[in-house]
């Protein structure tokens, strides 16, 4: 449901690819014994953590617990653990308690337990709330899992000297390339630095075992669940390793694990670009009387020039002594472009302080600080001082990201792809293979592009938004024809995914299958 970008780097990252190589029939790694993944609490060295009972205790409004897994399901006695934090909103009616309906809420590098806490309950309906514990959780080296992924501060894999320019979105010159490739590499070296003994074990195929356990350690014979995002990779991967142990699944704004990482790349690229012309298209209907130009094309003017003045020069940001470039401005209208009924009039008001002189207000876009609800926050005034966790999402998205796709070595293959890419797509096409870039060289466990292999799994909900630039609705239909039973909805819409965001038919469908499995039929469409 979310992705992450880095300030001032890479705006436009794969987010949401890492099904590509997520998932085996198998289920197995790198020296992974082939065994039936289907039951692995057979296994005599996974029984303890499929035995576990997690103690639930009260931490606001919900109940918070741990879970410990093992770091290498290779060698899960060897006693290096992931403890992963857990949360669950239980079943208002509990005489219709169907069980748990675990969630993720994409990335990846997203916390489940911070979308719960910050009131993402909200994202469900009530009747889904009603019948289910809501479960959220951080996944292995992310947010409050210990340990978790750690690639130092910001600056520390910054090569760029003071003074210097900023990187361009497009690196053309061998000069550019030599910098885009200096950055991508240091980035790396940090990563392995502060967190190189748990990087190998960060990736999908791992995750969705530790799902597994807590199946089990929910109490419930198959595992109802929730992805939104890279959430739907998630999912998938579970069915592939765990098919009868689903009992329904829901992927909305899914990936298609059949793309190699330069397909997947221009997927993305081309699903914002998309997108930005939607918002140049709808303007005037969403922004109203802040919408920055009267007409399509006067806006698509004022985003060339300023695209042309930040690459030159920074706009002057409030308290800042970076200022807007345009990597910044880039990563403001990608972020802008996710929920267009609370973003677009922001983004309009951003652009048009912009073209008075003042990058402020994008850059806090940018830094995901702009409130976009329109209401102040003033609190409940009965708040509980809670635990809480650093944002690590751009540190455990470009992990996951980098153990499970497959990426070339040799950067010609980049420059190639990029060239492509810039030419299709602009500036989005060239900061989607930039982005990859950092993982060139990263060792990978995960098998690679696929067809889905999944004998056994029910059917399974796959939502797809029409409008969607992240997960673009063509990968919606290719998974819902990849899976045994795929089951595809289509939401004629703008934005990213399409659950919980307020239209009725999305919800009632999604909500019949979940509680009731009822199925969707042929052609639905909301």
């Amino acid at each position: 449901m979310f992705t992450h970008g880095k300030r001032h780097r890479h705006a436009l990252v794969l987010a949401v690819a890492a099904v590509l190589a997520a998932s085996s029939l198998s289920g197995c790694t790198q020296g992974t014994p082939a065994v039936a993944a289907d039951d692995p609490a057979a296994r005599a060295d996974l029984r303890a953590f499929y035995q576990q009972k997690p103690q639930w205790k009260p931490c606001g409004e919900e109940e918070c617990a741990t879970l410990k897994v093992p770091m290498d399901y290779s060698a899960p006695g060897n006693g290096k653990t992931f403890t992963l934090p857990l949360i669950r909103a239980t079943a208002t009616d509990t005489s219709r308690r169907i069980g748990a309906l675990v969630f993720n809420p994409g990335g990846p590098g997203e916390s489940g337990v911070a979308l719960l806490k910050d009131g993402g309950a909200e994202s469900f309906s009530e009747r889904i709330r009603a019948r289910f514990d809501i479960v959220g959780f951080d996944p292995r080296g992310v947010a409050g899992s210990k340990p978790a992924v750690d690639c130092g501060p910001d600056d520390e894999a910054d090569t760029r000297a003071d003074g210097a320019a900023p990187q361009p979105l497009h690196p053309a010159t061998a000069e550019q390339r030599r910098a885009a490739l200096a950055d991508a590499e240091s980035t790396v070296a940090a990563c392995e630095r502060h967190s190189g003994s748990i990087l190998p074990h960060v990736g999908t195929v791992d995750a969705a075992r530790d799902m597994d356990v807590l199946r089990a350690a929910l109490g419930d014979d198959k595992l109802s669940y929730l992805g939104w995002s890279y959430g739907t990779s998630l999912g998938t991967a579970y069915g592939e390793l765990f098919p009868r142990r689903v009992r329904a699944m829901a992927l909305d704004g899914a990936v298609d694990p059949s793309q190699d990482w330069a397909e997947r790349a221009r997927s993305q690229a081309a699903g914002f670009s998309k997108a930005v012309d939607d918002y140049t298209e709808h303007c005037a209907d969403v922004a109203g009387d802040a919408c920055p130009a009267g007409t399509p094309d006067g806006i698509r003017d004022l985003l060339h020039g300023l695209y042309k003045q930040t690459a030159e020069k920074p706009l002057p940001v409030d308290d800042s002594e970076w200022g807007l470039d345009v990597a910044t401005l880039h990563s403001a209208i990608v972020n802008s472009m996710y929920t267009p009924e609370e973003q677009w009039e922001v983004l309009s008001q951003g652009l048009s302080d912009a073209a008075g002189g003042d990058g402020t207000r994008l850059a806090e876009i940018a830094d995901g600080e702009e409130d976009t609800s329109g209401e102040e926050d003033t609190g409940s005034g009965n708040e509980v001082e809670e635990e809480s966790y650093p944002d690590n999402s751009d540190a455990a998205g470009t992990a996951v990201d980098c153990v499970d796709i497959p990426h070339p070595k040799d950067p010609r293959e980049y420059w190639q792809a990029l060239d492509e890419a810039h030419l299709a797509e602009g500036d989005f096409g060239s900061e989607s293979v930039v982005a990859a870039l950092d993982c060139k060289g990263w060792p990978h466990r995960g098998r690679g592009p696929h067809r889905v292999s999944a004998d056994g799994l029910p059917p399974v909900l796959v939502v797809g938004t029409t409008g969607d630039p992240a997960t673009p609705y063509h990968e919606a239909q290719s998974l819902a024809r990849q899976l045994p039973h795929g089951m595809l909805l289509t939401f004629e819409g703008l934005g990213h995914t399409a659950y919980g965001r307020g239209n009725r038919c999305v919800d009632n469908a999604v909500d019949g299958y979940l509680s009731d499995l009822k199925p969707v039929k042929p052609g639905a469409t909301c």
